[in-house]
């Protein structure tokens, strides 16, 4: 008998606790990340220039409200917005020229500032805004005249700092101290005079080169025995670590990421980029999004091993929030090889990939590349249906 009235009371007593205990805290391990995912959409100089470039400043403006509220009204909630495409600056600044992306000159005045209308605009409709960098890339042209008197460029041609490479371009040399010094000073401005939620690169960091850092290289060698790749690895590791310091040292709350190749070998073998060290150790990075432009069906680097790949380098508690190829959409993608038409015959492929990275353990968000492949005016059919298909899992 009083077995059995413990085993009542034992009842009882458990469901009292289950009516009093808040249902979120029952179900938080359980609950997915929708609510806090970061989603994110790339707005690039290419979007500038066919948005902005020759309107007034009135049309400019009424311009951005539209993008924000595309953007805002799809479900996104973070802006990755160029700044700094090729050694200017859509802000009025005192290092770097204005950008060709908005103005129909490299160096002429600003309209307004673009930068500081955008961060201002986004934050109203509780958008966050990172400021895009790239940091090595002068032009895609070999051309110097379009290069302006006033950019940093400029004046260290014909010096160590920076390198013409035929079929290539205009580029920094990542080794050089002056061109490390350069792109903190411009990231120092950014964070000082504008309320950016975050800094972020791109994949665009040692050029296609052998010899850009020659130099550099050899005079490394009287101190060590590092390897050519080496010693870029640790170029490109000084920068990033540097700028995470310089940014927490000002606000620990801005956030710093990188957008590396998707594939990792190519990381090590050609950009020098170190993902494992940034995936591994603290210091450098507060998320990393690597550029998964793959399919299911690509026979080289299909997504779902790749996007795996990612989430087993991170050991250090950054976020993964994987960069997704929506301009891919109802095109052939040449690179897949068998799984070239992988992108024509499904309109599904970038909500399905969102639901999979979902379930990886470091998983953040995701964001998209870019602007006008989901939001111009000349969709394919395809294009329309992976969007619809992508908004109904934002909801």
């Amino acid at each position: 008998m009083k077995r059995e009235y413990y085993l009542i009371l034992i009842i009882f007593l458990l469901v009292v606790i289950y009516i009093f205990i808040p249902k979120d805290t029952l179900k938080k391990e359980d609950e997915p990340k929708i609510e806090e995912e970061k989603r994110a959409v790339f707005i690039s100089y290419i979007e500038l220039g066919n948005n902005l470039r020759g309107k007034s400043s009135e049309e400019m403006k009424h311009t951005i409200n539209d993008m924000l509220d595309n953007a805002k009204n799809f479900g996104f909630n973070m802006i990755i917005l160029q700044v700094r495409s090729f050694s200017d600056a859509i802000y009025k600044s005192s290092i770097y020229p204005s950008s060709r992306s908005v103005v129909n000159t490299e160096g002429d005045d600003l309209p307004f500032d673009i930068l500081d209308y955008f961060v201002k605009k986004a934050h109203k409709k509780n958008l966050e805004l990172h400021a895009w960098i790239n940091p090595y890339r002068i032009s895609n042209d070999t051309d110097i005249s379009v290069i302006s008197k006033d950019n940093p460029a400029y004046k260290l041609l014909n010096t160590d700092a920076v390198k013409i490479i035929d079929n290539v371009g205009i580029y920094y040399n990542p080794a050089s101290s002056k061109v490390e010094t350069l792109i903190l000073e411009g990231i120092e401005e950014i964070i000082k005079s504008y309320d950016v939620d975050g800094i972020h690169f791109d994949d665009y960091f040692y050029p296609k080169s052998d010899d850009i850092d020659k130099n550099e290289y050899e005079k490394s060698l009287k101190d060590n025995n590092l390897t050519l790749q080496q010693f870029r690895l640790n170029t490109i590791s000084s920068l990033i670590k540097k700028t995470y310091k310089l940014i927490k040292s000002y606000d620990k709350a801005i956030f710093f990421g990188i957008s590396p190749d998707g594939n990792i070998d190519n990381n090590y073998n050609s950009n020098y980029v170190d993902t494992r060290l940034f995936c591994t150790e603290k210091g450098y990075l507060d998320y990393i999004m690597p550029q998964v432009y793959y399919g299911f069906l690509n026979s080289t680097k299909p997504f779902e091993d790749t996007v795996k790949s990612w989430n087993n380098l991170i050991t250090n508690n950054i976020e993964l929030i994987p960069a997704l190829a929506f301009y891919k959409t109802g095109n052939i993608d040449e690179y897949a090889k068998e799984g070239s038409n992988e992108w024509i015959e499904y309109n599904n492929i970038i909500s399905r990939e969102v639901m999979l990275s979902r379930e990886l353990s470091n998983y953040s968000g995701f964001a998209i590349f870019r602007y006008d492949s989901i939001f111009g005016s000349n969709l394919t059919s395809t294009s329309f249906l992976e969007k619809e298909n992508l908004k109904n899992i934002l909801s």
